[in-house]
């Protein structure tokens, strides 16, 4: 059984920086791509990152790239999200999930809910203005 335990979250004000971590466990699949979402209230959880296995190949949604930073540490089983220069509208929840199967192509195209194996159980970040 997949288990992802997300820690990390917290308060910061506005251009801080938070990492957030995943620590992820009982991962069989050959191929899978591993990341985070986040869900801010009264909204739909959107995919933010993620990393596929096969080559550490990253990607981000437009609304972060060149802020957050994802990156993993195969011998610990975890991933981790950097995030610089924070904003308010970055407040969420942030999920760690894991989709089996190899994907290429557009980020918005298969880092989506659909089909995802295991969630974690989110940690918040808020981000004061």
């Amino acid at each position: 059984e997949v288990q992802l335990v997300e820690s990390g979250g917290g308060l910061v004000q506005a251009g801080g920086s938070l990492r957030l971590s995943c620590a992820a466990s009982g991962i069989t699949f050959d191929h899978y791509v591993i990341g985070w979402f986040r869900q801010a209230p009264g909204k739909e959880r959107e995919g933010v990152s993620c990393i596929r296995s096969s080559d550490g190949l990253t990607y981000y949604s437009d609304s972060v790239k060149g802020r957050f930073t994802i990156s993993r540490d195969n011998a610990k089983n975890m991933v981790y999200l950097q995030m610089n220069s924070l904003k308010p509208e970055d407040t969420a929840v942030y999920y760690c999930a894991v989709k089996h199967g190899y994907y290429s192509g557009g980020f918005n195209v298969f880092w989506t809910i659909e089909g995802i194996d295991s969630w974690g159980k989110g940690t918040l970040v808020t981000v004061s203005s």
